[in-house]
């Protein structure tokens, strides 16, 4: 018994959780549709007020036809016994004390008030309908069980137990009453007098049925009840009506709008009528033709930079090689030339050098934007990786005086990538890093999660002013232009880098402060075609543990091809450095 007792428990438990989840599921799909649907909302709410309204309406209507019906009643009533007690008054009058003159005079006064009672209603009194009458004398109310009956005190003849005490004491003290009593399920209307033509205390009820004024009721409340939810039904669907023509023609703009941003640049609206949402429909039409103009213009001119720089870079390339033939013969002989002669064969074949990165930077670009360029991606290990860029960067970070410090995991950080693009990456924001680094150190960290892996190059430098971490990776953008340049960059380094980091599916961003440094940050998936949520590293970084502070016009150590000290990158103009470098600043690709 125990066990069925468990068992049908359990099963009203689940019940009761899958009614619950029932409910949970409806009631969201009613809210999602609440916040996707304006026609669903106005018909909703429309519907909403209009129950509230019916319902006050229709609570007031029945109210005042109930009363009004029970008004009516009440007068034709009182009509009704004033016109009965005038017959009653006649046969009572001059009765006997006895009890059998007593009980024969009001039997017979109540065959009298029945038998003339169309003539009462001829008097007034056909409203109030059928009536039962009960006539008693004496003053103590007791239960009757047949139409006569009597006490030492009282007699009644008729009903008398369906009228209540309350109205017999009124009636008794000689006041007329009256009163709503309900018997054995039946409502009455009581209406009682006294009858003052003899000197024994009578008094006269009339029993009024209520049946057909509540059956009159009954019916007005159901029709009512079904015209209020008819009118509702009627209410909902003009809302829907109403709203649908508004809620059309915006959802129409809608999804004008939204494949006109997905490119499909000649969907325009239909223009029907002279309305306002005909003039919203001719306004966008107007406006997408405007933007469509303007997108192809800026199309049309973005292919002829694309073509002319592409242009521009083949045909530098000829006399580009010509030149640099020639000015490696140059500098070969530059021994046998006189000492400025020499320098300034030194000079350009620095600048040639740069000259051919720049070109490289342009071809580059031209083809990333033609989407010609393809990822030859592999499974490695970062670390190597990265060490090795530090190792490129060395000779420019010893000038600088910034050292370079990694922080490497211990374990393999393997991810599938091209490894030239990311060489490239990382190359040109250590390199910026230096450049912009104040002489302070360069930190480069590297981490992996289960998706991707993420490597940070921070430095403590001048850092970036609000709103430059978006424009750092434009083309030809500079932080400051009228600084020196030290480096060569061409403006292109991170754009490029840019592209790089999506073409492998990750992305690069930038984080800076004015005196506090900048960072930036390579996040690429591990496997190709795959998507990361997270970063391994965050951005912004935390805080230094020491505040490190700008250095000063002092001279800082700095690492270079044999461990020689270098003079401080803010020294003196004049200083000279090491590979006949001339002390300055140069701008790095940023």
């Amino acid at each position: 018994m125990k066990n069925r007792l468990v068992a049908i428990g359990s099963r009203i438990s689940r019940l009761i959780g899958r009614a619950m989840a029932f409910g949970r599921a409806k009631v969201t799909a009613v809210g999602a549709l609440w916040r996707s649907s304006l026609q669903f909302k106005v018909t909703a709410s429309t519907l909403a007020l209009s129950t509230a309204v019916v319902f006050v309406l229709l609570m007031v209507l029945q109210y005042q036809i109930a009363e009004r019906l029970l008004e009516t009643k009440e007068r034709a009533a009182i009509a009704q016994t004033r016109a009965v007690l005038g017959t009653a008054e006649t046969e009572l009058e001059g009765v006997d004390r006895t009890l059998e003159d007593l009980v024969g005079r009001m039997e017979k006064a109540k065959k009298k008030i029945t038998s003339s009672s169309p003539a009462a209603h001829e008097a007034g009194g056909s409203a109030a309908g059928a009536f039962e009458p009960v006539l008693a004398s004496g003053t103590r109310a007791f239960d009757m069980t047949d139409d006569t009956a009597q006490t030492r005190d009282a007699i009644a003849v008729g009903k008398y137990e369906k009228v209540p005490a309350g109205l017999r004491t009124f009636v008794e003290d000689g006041r007329e009453s009256k009163q709503i009593h309900t018997v054995d399920g039946e409502t009455f209307l009581i209406i009682g007098a006294p009858i003052t033509a003899n000197a024994r205390a009578l008094q006269l009820y009339l029993l009024f049925p209520l049946s057909a004024e509540q059956n009159t009721v009954s019916t007005v409340q159901n029709t009512l009840l079904l015209g209020g939810f008819v009118l509702l039904l009627l209410v909902a669907g003009i809302a829907n009506l109403v709203t649908r023509q508004v809620v059309l023609p915006v959802r129409r703009a809608a999804n004008a709008a939204g494949r006109f941003a997905e490119g499909d640049l000649d969907k325009r609206l239909s223009v029907i009528g002279s309305d306002d949402l005909s003039k919203l429909a001719a306004s966008y039409n107007e406006m997408a033709a405007s933007i469509q103009s303007q997108i192809r213009q800026l199309e049309e001119f973005g292919q002829l930079q694309r073509r002319f720089t592409s242009d521009v870079s083949h045909e530098l390339r000829t006399p580009l090689t010509t030149v640099r033939m020639a000015a490696d013969v140059l500098h070969a002989s530059r021994e046998q030339f006189p000492p400025g002669l020499a320098r300034s064969t030194e000079l350009l074949v620095d600048e040639l050098d740069r000259f051919e990165g720049l070109l490289g930077d342009l071809l580059e670009i031209s083809r990333l934007d033609a989407g010609v360029e393809d990822l030859a991606a592999e499974y490695m290990d970062l670390r190597p990786l990265v060490e090795r860029v530090r190792e490129q960067v060395r000779v420019l970070a010893g000038t600088a005086g910034s050292p370079i410090e990694l922080d490497l995991p211990e374990t393999e950080t393997s991810a599938d990538i091209d490894a030239r693009r990311v060489e490239r990456i990382l190359r040109n924001l250590v390199a910026n890093a230096v450049d912009h680094g104040e002489g302070l150190p360069v930190k480069v960290t590297l981490a992996m999660n289960e998706d991707a892996v993420a490597i940070t190059v921070r430095d403590y430098g001048v850092g970036l002013r609000p709103g430059e971490a978006e424009l750092v990776f434009n083309r030809f953008w500079r932080a400051d232009p009228s600084r020196n340049r030290r480096t060569g960059g061409t403006g292109l380094g991170l754009a490029i880098s840019q592209e790089d980091a999506r073409l492998h599916g990750g992305e690069l961003a930038a984080w800076g402060e004015p005196g506090h440094g900048s960072c930036f940050r390579l996040t690429l998936p591990r496997e190709q075609g795959t998507f990361f949520t997270e970063s391994p590293l965050g951005l912004p970084p935390d805080p230094p543990a020491v505040l490190v502070e700008p250095p000063h016009a002092a001279v800082l150590p700095g690492e270079a091809e044999g461990g020689a000290a270098l003079p401080a990158p803010n020294g003196d103009a004049g200083a000279e450095a090491p590979d006949g470098m001339v002390s300055g600043r140069e701008e790095v690709s940023r």
